[in-house]
């Protein structure tokens, strides 16, 4: 007759350990955190049955989970096989998940507004559409996240959302109750309404229908503790640019233009905005602003200096510094990624193209996230 090894066996302790770093694909913390394991039984032979319970019935990621759990058990000396049972959670085990997720009572709101958040939350601009703004923001938080930062993006332009196929984003959102978790990829959460649409349809909503979009994306997706939050806005300075000052108040503005004078009198515009909003400018990223020849010479194609233009008149329009963070060459490479859905800090990461966004990044991952508002705890004694 099969008998369990006790709780306490060295074999069982290796298991709860190996079940320790199964790492759930959406909320990014160890399942056994999540209380979902249901149950572990350990033969006597060295046989393991799982029993994981999974935050709703028709979970994309339930392979992955089996896969994973089935791998880290496999690994551990003295396991002779693993069989994985996948059961559903019941309303109060969801409850105590969104409540461990989410704090007390499972409350709604902003948490990168919350006085103890030190998310960095950059908000993309442009002043028009066509200067890369959607692929500069995917390659920079892709790059961030390979440096080891949690890192969201909230794909705000919702007329033109872009965000999913640069990604190579195919899953739609896990919804369990009324918390969405966004998918994963490269290490990124992202958020977009093209994961709530069918096909290319277009999206038809007027402003107040925009402003409920992104607060529901920034209330209702759980992206857990970032450093790094990305929203990649729609071009110009409509209602999102002042929806995004309202709802994130503290988020700061990252102008991509290109050398040509005429983008950069446009993106001006998007930068100024600041000083209606009290926003920050963090930079501006100059993109397309050269081509490598084969003969080791560059070929300006859009002119030159646009980007060391518009952080002058950035800087003489807020008030303080604004620096010019990088400049991007034309590659093909980074085209070819975004077709992909492979961005090319990952995909390519040798390419001209690849080293300018990765300095980039680093430059924006050195940037100290603020203390500002913060309660320390502090007590006189």
């Amino acid at each position: 007759m099969d008998t369990a090894t006790p709780s306490t066996s060295p074999l069982h302790q290796a298991v709860n350990a190996a079940l320790a770093t199964v790492i759930d694909p959406e909320l990014r913390r160890p399942i056994t955190e999540l209380g979902m394991v249901d149950s572990v039984h350990v033969s006597d032979d060295g046989r393991v049955s799982l029993a994981v319970l999974l935050t709703i019935a028709g979970c994309p990621l339930r392979d992955t989970i089996t896969a994973d759990a089935e791998k880290a058990l496999a690994a551990v000396d003295g396991v002779t096989g693993v069989d994985v049972r996948l059961n559903v959670m019941n309303q109060a085990q969801r409850d105590a998940l969104k409540e461990k997720l989410r704090g007390p009572g499972g409350q709604r709101g902003i948490p990168f507004n919350q006085p103890g958040s030190l998310t960095k939350v950059y908000a993309v601009a442009s002043g028009k559409g066509g200067v890369g703004k959607s692929s500069v923001t995917v390659n920079l938080a892709t790059a961030l996240a390979a440096q080891g930062l949690r890192v969201g993006i909230v794909d705000a332009d919702v007329y033109g959302f872009s965000v999913p196929a640069l990604m190579g984003i195919s899953q739609a959102p896990t919804r369990v109750d009324d918390m969405i978790l966004p998918p994963v990829a490269y290490g990124v959460k992202v958020i977009s309404i093209g994961m709530f649409v069918s096909g290319n349809q277009p999206v038809a909503w007027r402003g107040p229908m925009l402003h409920r979009a992104l607060e529901q994306f920034l209330t209702d997706v759980y992206f857990g503790d970032l450093d790094v939050l990305f929203l990649d806005l729609p071009p110009g300075t409509g209602d999102i640019a002042i929806s995004v000052a309202q709802l994130l108040p503290k988020a700061e503005i990252l102008v991509v233009t290109t050398p040509q004078t005429a983008a950069a009198d446009v993106a001006e515009r998007a930068g100024a905005i600041a000083t209606q909003t009290g926003q920050k400018v963090a930079g501006v990223i100059e993109n397309m602003s050269y081509l490598d020849m084969p003969d080791g010479g560059r070929m300006e194609l859009f002119g030159s200096g646009g980007g060391a233009v518009l952080t002058e008149r950035l800087s003489a329009s807020v008030g303080a510094d604004v620096p010019l963070l990088g400049q991007i060459p034309l590659d093909i490479k980074l085209r070819e990624g975004g077709d992909a859905g492979a961005p090319v800090v990952v995909g390519q990461p040798e390419t001209a193209a690849a080293a300018a966004l990765s300095g980039i990044a680093t430059r924006l991952a050195t940037q100290p996230r603020g203390l500002a508002g913060m309660k320390l705890g502090l007590q006189p004694r």
